[in-house]
């Protein structure tokens, strides 16, 4: 009986640790990608904001969820839109980007205290966590390394734009959260060097 036992919690760790793998590979793709494509994303980005925004109001309407939770919802919404104004490039001591970071413990905090009032099942709490609450600031969160490799701010003193792009800009030079996630891959699966 003891020995099965042990065998599951053995599983239980190798499952994790296959899942934390696929989804550190899945969010190294996923920057990747919105490094590269940063208008793409930005409108993507837009588009959840307006789904969210009909989401919080079909709440509204159809569900009676309380006033206060959906307004804090929808003014967030509104810095988040003002977040995309400069979207490649978000300053993490900007006062907008202050904002949406207390918003966001605020949202938390209401909901939080809403769900624990009123009865829901663990699915729909979880639909309303991933589509108002989550999938923004984690499409704000992965992106924040699109900005940094982009011309005009990668520009130090005294360097002119041609001789930066082609010095210190190119695509091998990384920082941010691609950094990490490089570290994590070399960690994991190291790369083989040709030895002459």
């Amino acid at each position: 009986m003891w020995f099965i036992y042990i065998l599951s919690w053995l599983s239980l760790l190798i499952q994790v640790a296959f899942v934390t793998l696929a989804i550190a590979a899945g969010l190294y793709y996923l920057a990747e990608l919105i490094e590269e494509y940063t208008v793409v994303t930005s409108r993507i980005i837009k588009y959840m904001i307006w789904f969210s925004t009909g989401v919080l109001i079909g709440l509204y309407l159809f569900e009676k969820f309380p006033g206060v939770m959906i307004g804090v919802g929808l003014f967030t919404n509104v810095v988040y839109f003002g977040l995309l104004q400069t979207f490649p490039f978000i300053l993490l001591t900007s006062p907008n980007f202050i904002l949406s970071c207390a918003l966001v413990v605020l949202n938390h905090y209401l909901a939080f205290q809403y769900f624990a009032e009123e009865y829901y099942p663990f699915s729909e709490v979880l639909a309303y966590f991933t589509f108002c609450l989550w999938l923004i600031p984690f499409s704000f969160f992965v992106s924040l390394s699109a900005g940094e490799n982009v011309l005009p701010s990668t520009i130090q003193q005294g360097d002119d734009v041609v001789s930066n792009y082609f010095t210190k800009g190119k695509r091998g030079k990384r920082s941010g959260i691609l950094v990490i996630f490089s570290f994590i891959k070399e960690a994991i699966v190291p790369s083989r060097q040709k030895m002459y």
